[in-house]
């Protein structure tokens, strides 16, 4: 008993939101400490691979590396692609938030969220992957729920209430009541479907070749959900390669043309709202009606998404205070309170 609560001590039990796009830690009694991109570049030498830079670092190596290092995105569409490298990520994670002073005693608990769709191998996974980086007990939940508990609202009371997770892979649509999803569905369309869109948009209508990251840059700056009154707004200047003559080349596009290739990504994310309030309970919908729809993750940031979903549902819809740790904060306050604790799930 004495050992067990002095390993306890020892370790810093945490949270992890482990997105496709970033991670972020949620240390017990100090908040969220970390918040770096889920990516990893990976180095090969004589033929043995090793980790060359993870997070901030390997995401500025993406799209530029030489043909000996690699810049991996272990997750995609939410879930792990690439075990091995998540495994390395999230050890490096856990080694940084324990200040560099990593000991073989240390044994954190940790709290991981996953998608509501996501299946039983793949949860597995993640469960492994977290044990394998030297957890002492890895407890699941739901991403909807996270981020709902995140947002403030009230989950654990008879209140049906709808929450919106636009993440990098994947968008949840939940329903809750009595800290239980009453309905979920998980839409494989996120932040990185908006970047693929915009990059086959330029590539079709300008024959322009943009990298990943260029694509994130317009999409954040510019980027917008129903065109703007002038059909125009901001412009922005985008470099790449030209298709024709093979050189690189500077364009301009302006926000009337990021809304007509965020469209179809746009349409499914409302498709995806719509099915979900089709299937709710008549008591559960009477009061989302009162409460509305919520929007977290950083999808949720793309300016007036939040208006094309009232106009098409007629529901108020608001955007959560901070969005893009509404998740992070939610698993945090799961392994903290125990009017939370009934939510986590054993993989």
């Amino acid at each position: 008993m004495f050992w067990t609560r002095w390993f306890k001590w020892m370790s810093h039990d945490m949270a992890i939101d482990l997105g496709t796009a970033n991670t972020l830690v949620y240390v017990r009694g100090r908040g969220i400490v970390l918040n770096e991109p889920s990516v990893v570049a990976i180095e090969t030498v004589n033929g043995v691979k090793r980790v060359k830079a993870v997070g901030d670092d390997a995401k500025l190596m993406m799209g530029k590396t030489p043909d000996q290092i690699e810049a991996i995105r272990p997750l995609r569409d939410g879930v792990i692609a690439d075990i091995d490298v998540a495994e390395q990520m999230i050890k490096h994670f856990i080694h940084k938030v324990h200040g560099g002073k990593m000991r073989a005693w240390r044994f954190p608990e940790i709290v991981i969220c996953v998608p509501s769709g996501s299946t039983s191998v793949e949860r597995r996974a993640i469960r492994d992957a977290a044990s394998n980086a030297g957890a002492s007990a890895v407890y699941l939940i739901e991403e909807p729920m996270a981020a709902a508990i995140g947002a403030d609202m009230p989950v654990t009371e008879p209140i049906g209430s709808m929450v919106v997770d636009i993440g990098g892979g994947t968008t949840e649509v939940a329903v809750l009541s009595l800290r239980g999803l009453a309905y979920t569905t998980s839409v494989r369309v996120g932040g990185d479907k908006m970047d693929e869109a915009i990059s086959s948009y330029v590539r079709r209508n300008h024959n322009l070749l943009i990298g990943e990251a260029t694509a994130e840059r317009i999409k954040k700056e510019v980027g917008i959900a129903k065109p703007p009154t002038d059909g125009i707004g901001k412009t922005v200047h985008i470099k790449g390669r030209d298709l024709v003559n093979g050189v690189p080349k500077e364009i301009s596009i302006n926000q009337g043309q990021i809304a007509e290739a965020l469209s179809e990504p746009v349409g499914t994310i409302v498709e995806g709202v719509r099915i979900a309030l089709e299937n709710t309970a008549p008591e559960l919908a009477a009061d989302i009606c009162d409460q509305g729809i919520v929007l977290t993750g950083g999808g949720a940031l793309l300016q007036g998404l939040d208006e094309v979903l009232r106009d098409e549902t007629g529901l108020p819809v608001t955007v959560a205070e901070d969005p893009l740790t509404c998740v992070a904060l939610g698993t945090g306050r799961a392994l903290e309170e125990e009017q939370f604790r009934g939510v986590l799930q054993t993989a």
